[in-house]
């Protein structure tokens, strides 16, 4: 994939890896669109880096999806580029009885539905392009799952699956398909509902570093990107998968010890 002369469009851009994707590509050369479900920090960014673009959207909403595609080909005609980085992750007892049906499968919505929809969205567009790509982030946590955040990680194994599905489906177009499979890295999204303890399994990655070996992968045309321990967890789910599980298992102890089963 070229690094540089592209239009991209990178969904959850308002903080942690979308946004530091967002300037990373923005330095290279890049016309670059985020979008977000923040006004106020979309606005924020934009004093900050007036070359970047934003628009307020929401992709786990397909009416905003069908706006924001109708909004992007019309001002941004030579869009080539997805990259599907929205997301959220939290912490979920599952045996919580507070916790309704329709609150547990935010993330579902967000990170799984929102990188599905907008795939197909944008398809119509992507494929009047020479050269174009989706990027879908993943997670380390699509090979072997944190039980800690069940329906984030299932959400993201889902991407991982839906990933290799669209990459088939597209071969015989000019659209190349990547996953972007990152390992525990410092963002906003570990903050929150986590304690020090929950992620004391875990050791994060920089963003800026994370980042740069994002596009370093992309450049070479690496499809499935896995920095750091996510290159392990891959590994370990296929050597010694129940190990490397019982491990991640063990930021539920606590969780578990103080829940009335």
């Amino acid at each position: 994939m070229k690094m540089s002369d592209n239009t991209i469009l990178i969904t959850g851009g308002t903080s942690g890896i979308g946004l530091e994707l967002a300037m990373q590509l923005l330095n290279l050369g890049n016309t670059v669109i985020i979008t977000g479900r923040d006004q106020a920090k979309l606005d924020s960014i934009k004093a900050t880096l007036p070359n970047l673009h934003t628009m307020l959207s929401d992709v786990s909403d397909p009416a905003a999806i069908v706006a924001l595609y109708n909004h992007v080909t019309t001002d941004f005609p030579a869009l080539n580029v997805l990259i599907n980085n929205a997301g959220i992750m939290r912490k979920i007892n599952l045996h919580d009885q507070n916790d309704d049906l329709a609150s547990i499968t935010r993330e579902i919505e967000t990170n799984l539905l929102g990188t599905i929809w907008m795939a197909k969205q944008f398809l119509p567009q992507l494929k009047t392009q020479k050269s174009a790509a989706i990027v879908n982030v993943t997670s380390g946590l699509a090979f072997v799952p944190l039980p800690i955040s069940p329906v984030y990680c299932a959400a993201k194994a889902g991407i991982h699956s839906f990933t290799q599905s669209l990459r088939i489906q597209l071969k015989n177009t000019s659209i190349q398909v990547f996953e972007l499979a990152p390992p525990a890295t410092e963002t906003p999204l570990f903050k929150g509902d986590f304690t020090a303890a929950d992620l004391s399994v875990t050791k994060n990655m920089a963003v800026e570093v994370l980042v740069q070996q994002a596009i370093r992968g992309l450049s070479k045309d690496v499809l499935e990107i896995r920095p750091g321990l996510s290159n392990f967890l891959k590994l370990m789910s296929r050597v010694a998968p129940q190990w490397m599980l019982k491990q991640l298992g063990k930021s539920t102890d606590t969780m578990l010890a103080q829940t009335k089963i």
